[in-house]
Parts: C-alpha cells; structure tokens; sequence
C-alpha cells in the first residue's frame, strides 16, 4: 500500500505541478518521478523555513506540500532549460 500511495500522490503533485508551470508536457512518468521528488523537496523546503503545514487531512497536506516541491523543482529546471536555450541562439 506504501508503493500505491508514493505512486498516486506523486502523480497528483506533478500534474499539478506541471498544469501550473504551463504545461511543460513532460508525461506521466516524468510528473510521478517529479512529484515523489517534490514531496521530498517541499518537506525539506518547508522544514528549513521552520513552516508546520497541516490543514487536518493528511492526504491534502501530503499533496499540497508534494506539489509546492514540485513547483520549486520544475522552476529550478527551467531556468537551467532557458538558460541552455539562450546560449544557443
């Protein structure tokens, strides 16, 4: 049931992720990877600025502090994608 659950909630927290970052039309594979590591990302972010994020559901919590990792994570790559795509023009 672990597994399941990892697997769902990354999916969640990477499409969401990539419907707000404005669709960057990676695939499900690369949201459910985005979104397991953003849940990783977004404890971690949200532990250092001393944030205790709990809305009483801890689904809802899992998703919303997966998908603010995966924001960060999707930002971080575009500006390197950006950054690669100026150099060449």
């Amino acid at each position: 049931m672990g597994i399941l659950y990892t697997l769902i909630i990354g999916a969640i927290c990477g499409y969401i992720a990539d419907v707000l970052m404005r669709d960057n039309g990676f695939g499900l594979f690369f949201n459910i990877i985005i979104g397991i590591a953003g849940s990783f990302v977004g404890k971690w972010a949200f532990g250092e600025l001393g944030i205790n994020f709990s809305v009483g559901q801890p689904i809802l919590d899992d998703i919303i502090v997966g998908a603010a990792g995966a924001i960060l994570i999707l930002f971080v790559v575009g500006i390197f994608r950006g950054r690669g795509k100026s150099r060449r023009r």
